[in-house]
C-alpha cells in the first residue's frame, strides 16, 4: 500500500487543479498566469524524460524553450506535495537519490529530455471527466459510468 504524504501546505488547485500519474507520465492541468479563461496542458514522460506544455487547443507554450516552462515547474510543484518526491522519483526513473530529494526543484534537475509534442485531449478528456465527478452529489448509489470499476 502506497501512502500518501502528509502535506507541507494545502495544494494550490485554483493553480494547478489536475495532478496524476498515467500511462508512463506525471500530467495534469495549470491555470494560465495572464488569462483566467486559458489552462495549460503539461506534461513529464517516465524514462524518456521528454516534457511539453501547450493550451488545451494545442498551441505551444511561449516559455517553453528547450528546458520546462513555468507550467511544467507548477505541475512538478503540486505532485511532489501530492506523490511526494520518492514516489515521483521512482514512477519518473529518475536519478535524484529519495533521501535528499525533497523539493520540485530537486527533481527538475534530473529531467534530461527534451520538448516533445503530445496531443493535448486525451489529458484535457481525463480533467474534464474528473471534474465532473468532482461535481456529482455525494450518494452510496453505484454510479453508473463507474460500473467497470465495481466487480
Amino acid at each position: 500500500m502506497i501512502r500518501p504524504p502528509s502535506l507541507a501546505r494545502p495544494r494550490k488547485v485554483d493553480k494547478v487543479p489536475f495532478v496524476e500519474l498515467y500511462a508512463g507520465r506525471l500530467q495534469g492541468v495549470v491555470s494560465s498566469g495572464s488569462d483566467e479563461d486559458r489552462v495549460y496542458v503539461s506534461y513529464f514522460e517516465s524514462g524518456s524524460g521528454n516534457f511539453f506544455c501547450s493550451t488545451n487547443n494545442n498551441r505551444p507554450c511561449g516559455g517553453l524553450r528547450g528546458s520546462p516552462c513555468k507550467h511544467l515547474q507548477a505541475l512538478m510543484t503540486e505532485a511532489v506535495l501530492q506523490y511526494g518526491a520518492p514516489r515521483l522519483i521512482n514512477y519518473l526513473s529518475l536519478g535524484a537519490d529519495p533521501a535528499t530529494a525533497r523539493a520540485a526543484y530537486d527533481l527538475l534537475r534530473f529531467i534530461k529530455g527534451g520538448p516533445h509534442k503530445v496531443e493535448a485531449g486525451m489529458v484535457f478528456s481525463r480533467f474534464l471527466t474528473y471534474l465532473h465527478h468532482v461535481g456529482l452529489p455525494s450518494t452510496t448509489l453505484p454510479i453508473p459510468e463507474m460500473n467497470w470499476f465495481v466487480r
